[in-house]
């Protein structure tokens, strides 16, 4: 009882900071939002119910199964020794680190200072490359071509990727012909423990072979976990404007400045000017002074080349359309329309030709707007070693001066998703930032001890994104989760020392005595803690097959992140400890005043009636 009454509120102000922490996440706009809902939620009941059962069950199973030399290292115990050798230790670096806080707080600082830094080298994606054993194969062809061009390049293509079914890389390939103006291909790879090159190196591969393929235009994508749109397919974006002529021009420029860069890949421009368009230009003048009415001139070409509906018949109650069709002068040519009369002003009938002119263009099949703007899109399928992020920052350094006034680029598809989650991400964590201090003080009732156990939190970050610097990672929607993790973590670890610190107090102790020995005998607690999430993480590391990649992405933040945060925790907090607590008054102290103060007003007498 005596135990569970001493860790009774560190117990319940982890659990509501825990829970102030991923519930915020859960409501996150968007398909990343959708990610964090599942995880927050479930995190955050699994926390409370651990917290009922710790406070229940936790006190029953102890008074049943410990004896009373439970605790207590056992001679001849490896494990008791090292732990032994390891407080010990502690102990006299504590005792160094509190008599020279100004130096911990300086390599504190330092060190997360420097954060800002590896934030800007790490390579910035949605989600990482992952192997998930599908290859598509997107085939475009121009309006213009007849089905069997389409079939015979198609043809081709698959001829191109029946070499990986045979050398046994892969499985089966299905090609779906006819979709649109071109065809699909799922190339199904063989799994991961019979081939030797990974998903990546085989879709490069297969982007190399799609530039041989000629009057098409071939995209190799990969698909992510999360199924965004346009997943998989490397950097894609819009530039947007008021004239398509201008921005056609303008992403053609900016494709070729990405190519001659190199590391954008295969870069193509979605605006192909392939569909036949004929323009009939009228001379207003010309047509005036003939006396010809140009208002009624668009009907009078629809009737002549397509037919008029003149009304409809009924036949046994069966309507029928009445359609009048020319058939003097049927319009088999361009030319035709020349040809046509139209009546002047004084009756007479002279040719189209002697008021119009008619010119023949290639115009886009399809005029494309993004955000309620004109825009022409631009993909890359970016090398390996690219990340998206680093990608579309160096593509707005490309075009910044090749953009002309009133232009400008629109990420989309992934690139889009990115910025999203990022800007969302930022706001909901800050937010996140500002509950737990607000819960931490409703539950300290001192706003100096929840400012103590927060002053890990940058630390905690900063040993977050080394922790994905060095073992190669990239900050991507999963390692993001993992750095709030260890946040949640790092200010569980701090409140359990802070709680125990100000009981201490409470019984008399100063300071430094009392943020000394609370850290001393919460080491073990704290370091079980992070041993037993450092290991829980270690499955996520050595993960393989489907989404190996992003489990692993989370499991290097908490393994890595976690070995550096320990040290934040059991020498940062209590040095913040010993410089912010003075500024509080213990609440025994607290209590004797108000105890004063109401026996002082008890004593003074009551006025006289």
């Amino acid at each position: 009882m005596l135990g569970t009454q001493e860790v009774f509120f560190a117990v319940v102000a982890t659990t509501l900071t825990l829970a102030a922490v991923f519930i915020p996440l859960s409501f996150l706009d968007g398909q990343t939002g959708q990610l964090f809902r599942e995880f927050g939620f479930t995190l955050a009941i699994a926390v409370l119910l651990s917290s009922v059962v710790a406070l229940s069950m936790g006190p029953m199973i102890a008074s049943r199964f410990l004896k009373d030399d439970a605790g207590k290292p056992k001679r001849g115990s490896i494990f008791g020794a090292i732990g032994h050798a390891f407080g010990a230790v502690y102990r006299v670096t504590l005792g160094v680190a509190l008599r020279n806080p100004v130096v911990v707080l300086l390599i504190a600082v330092l060190f997360a200072g420097s954060a800002y830094f590896v934030f800007g080298d790490l390579r910035q994606e949605i989600t990482p490359p992952e192997d998930r054993s599908v290859i598509n194969v997107g085939v475009s062809a121009p309006n213009t071509v007849s089905l069997d061009f389409v079939r015979t390049r198609l043809g081709q293509v698959e001829a191109m990727l029946q070499p990986y079914i045979d050398s046994g890389e892969a499985t089966s390939l299905f090609v779906l012909s006819g979709w649109g103006n071109g065809g699909n291909m799922t190339l199904s790879l063989a799994p991961w423990d019979q081939r030797d090159r990974s998903q990546q190196e085989i879709a490069t591969e297969i982007t190399a072979l799609m530039a041989q393929v000629p009057g098409v235009r071939a995209s190799v994508r990969q698909g992510n976990s999360l199924g965004i749109r346009g997943g998989g397919s490397g950097l894609q974006f819009a530039v947007a404007g008021s004239d398509y002529d201008v921005l056609a021009d303008t992403a053609d420029t900016i494709a070729e400045a990405l190519e001659a860069d190199g590391r954008f890949g295969r870069v193509s421009v979605n605006f192909d000017t392939t569909q036949p368009q004929l323009t009939l230009t009228v001379d207003r003048a010309q047509a005036d002074a003939l006396g010809i009415d140009i208002n009624g001139l668009a009907t009078t070409m629809q009737a002549m080349i397509d037919g008029a509906d003149v009304g409809n018949i009924f036949i046994n109650d069966t309507s029928y359309s009445v359609r009048m069709v020319s058939t003097t002068n049927p319009i088999n040519d361009p030319r035709d329309l020349e040809s046509l009369f139209v009546r002047t002003g004084d009756s007479r009938y002279v040719p189209m030709s002697t008021i119009a002119t008619i010119a023949e263009s290639a115009v886009p099949p399809s005029l494309r707007r993004e955000q309620q703007r004109r825009a022409v899109t631009v993909s890359a399928s970016l090398e390996e070693g690219l990340a998206l992020g680093d990608a579309y920052a160096q593509l707005q350094q490309i075009a910044a001066p090749i953009l002309p006034e009133g232009t400008s680029l629109l990420p989309l598809a992934e690139a889009k998703t990115l910025g999203d989650a990022n800007n969302a991400l930022l706001l909901t964590f800050g937010f996140a930032l500002i509950i737990i201090l607000l819960v931490l003080a409703a539950q300290f009732e001192s706003f100096w001890s929840a400012i103590i156990v927060m002053t890990t939190v940058p630390f905690g970050v900063a040993a977050g994104l080394y922790a994905i610097l060095l073992t190669g990672g990239s900050l991507n929607i999963f390692s993001q989760i993992g750095l709030v993790l260890v946040v949640g973590i790092m200010a569980k670890n701090g409140i359990l020392i802070v709680e125990f610190a100000n009981q201490l107090r409470d019984q008399g102790r100063s300071v430094s005595e009392a943020i000394e020995e609370a850290s001393n005998i919460r080491l073990r607690p704290v370091m079980m803690t992070m041993i037993a999430t450092i290991l829980g993480g270690v499955p996520l590391v050595l993960a393989s097959g489907a989404g190996a990649e992003a489990r692993a992405a989370l499991g290097w933040v908490i393994v890595g992140g976690l070995s550096f945060a320990a040290i934040s925790t059991l020498y940062l907090t209590p040095v913040a400890y010993t410089l912010l607590a003075r500024f509080s008054t213990p609440k025994v102290e607290e209590e004797a005043r108000l105890e004063r103060e109401l026996d002082a007003a008890n004593a003074q007498p009551e006025p006289a009636e």
